[in-house]
């Protein structure tokens, strides 16, 4: 699979799951898909899922995973900017990136101050 294909099935699914705040399901729903595709394009799924699962940490509290999520989730989106099957990559580094500084700004005392499951939207291209 490429990123001038439509998006699978199973991608829409997880973005509709990310954007719904169901960031365990999310990661469940990629995670097949992400398994079962060859590389390049797989990057672009465990780029997502790991945003995601990193988000889902800074809902449960945990500081460290969520950070390390975030970042390399990220990185590994890199490659696939401005977009790849219908997502903005681009819209979604930045807004992932923007996150991850405002977590590290409040820092683990204070992270339960946002609420993880609405800060960030994976969107169209």
């Amino acid at each position: 699979m490429r990123c001038d294909n439509p998006p699978p099935h199973e991608l829409t699914r997880a973005i509709e799951q990310f954007n719904a705040g169901e960031l365990f399901e999310q990661h469940e729903t990629l995670e097949t898909l992400w398994r079962a595709t060859d590389a390049p394009v797989r990057g672009l799924y465990h780029g997502i899922l790991q945003i995601g699962i990193g988000m889902h940490h800074w809902s449960n509290g945990n500081f460290h995973g969520a950070t390390v999520l975030l970042a390399e989730g990220i990185e590994r989106l890199r490659p696939f900017a401005p977009s790849c099957q219908g997502v903005d990559v681009a819209a979604l580094i930045a807004d992932a990136s923007a996150a991850r500084e405002d977590l590290l700004r409040l820092g683990s005392e204070r992270m339960r101050e946002r609420d993880a499951r609405r800060t960030l939207r994976v969107r169209a291209a």
